[in-house]
């Protein structure tokens, strides 16, 4: 099942390519997190999350601990809340700029201050030990990111805090080999500009300085960051001769200017694509509003309650 067939719509494992058994793995990962958190009436990603981001059944001896491939998503979906939060803060900052007409636009130093003034009245240190944790005595992973969103999810304060979470979660031993270089999008151990190590080493030059230093800093990070990929991008038009740059956030007199929004959502992971596919192909169905894995799906994943 979705993978590569024969003419007449055999099947044979001899001819899957990797890709064919890593969708295949996918599924069958995702069929166990639905046995073990389906009645939770939540969203394929989140059933799949519940599963292998957090707890121990990703990593006991458990079915989905024995495919290979959930330690890749252990770490995918680790690092989505720190892409989340910088995809989020980027869009909050870009909507309180104005347009190129000059009605509210920015200094770099306002936007700073615009995250400086949410941060609390406390050092770096201070917050940090008052995140929740992020293990519990067995080791195991324990929600804290969840935990934070449900409490204001909206607040750019709480997108910082899940930064510092990540930046937690980065050091060396919280997480498996295999998990952390996934987390990590990389195999090197040196930091990349905003990368949860990044943020590591911020926190570590802030620790016993007001989180509003470090907030400020943030965006002072990412208008540097924006920058850059800017420039990056810049090319020549071709109908005017003159240069053309594909950014929506702009500098032009030392003040900023935006010439349209940033948008604010999650970078998908197609978890919720492919369960949605695979209950259409009747692997997975809704029963009282809560995701089972169907007998067909059982037999064809090989997936045991």
């Amino acid at each position: 099942m979705l993978t590569a067939t024969r003419g007449g719509g055999t099947h044979s494992q001899g001819d899957w390519e990797a890709s064919d058994r890593t969708r295949r793995a996918t599924l069958r990962i995702l069929g166990r997190a639905i046995d073990l958190h389906g009645h939770e009436s939540d969203g394929y990603q989140e059933t799949l999350r519940s599963a292998v981001a957090f707890g121990g059944e990703a990593t006991n001896g458990s079915h989905s601990a024995a495919i290979p491939e959930t330690a890749g998503w252990r770490g995918v979906l680790l690092r989505h809340y720190s892409v989340g939060a910088w995809r989020r803060l980027w869009a909050a900052l870009v909507a309180g700029v104005g347009s190129k007409d000059g009605e509210a636009d920015r200094s770099a130093e306002e936007l700073r201050d615009w995250l400086a003034q949410h941060a609390p009245d406390a050092n770096v240190r201070r917050v940090l030990d008052d995140l929740p944790p992020l293990k519990n005595a067995a080791g195991h992973l324990l929600p804290a990111e969840r935990q934070l969103m449900t409490q204001d999810a909206d607040a750019p304060m709480t997108n910082v805090l899940l930064l510092m979470m990540g930046a937690l979660r980065s050091r060396e031993g919280h997480l498996p080999d295999g998990v952390g270089a996934v987390f990590l999008a990389r195999q090197r151990r040196w930091a990349e500009f905003l990368d949860p190590t990044w943020v590591d080493g911020l926190i570590d030059d802030y620790a016993d300085r007001p989180v509003r230093d470090l907030a400020a800093r943030l965006v002072a990070d990412m208008l540097a960051r924006s920058r850059r990929v800017a420039l990056a991008k810049l090319r020549t038009d071709l109908a005017t001769g003159g240069l053309k740059i594909f950014s929506r956030l702009h500098l032009r007199n030392e003040r900023y200017f935006k010439t349209g929004d940033e948008g604010d959502s999650d970078i998908g992971t197609r978890i919720p694509q492919l369960g949605s596919l695979a209950a259409e192909l009747g692997l997975f169905a809704i029963r009282d509003n809560c995701h089972t894995v169907t007998a067909e799906g059982r037999r064809i994943l090989e997936a045991n309650p």
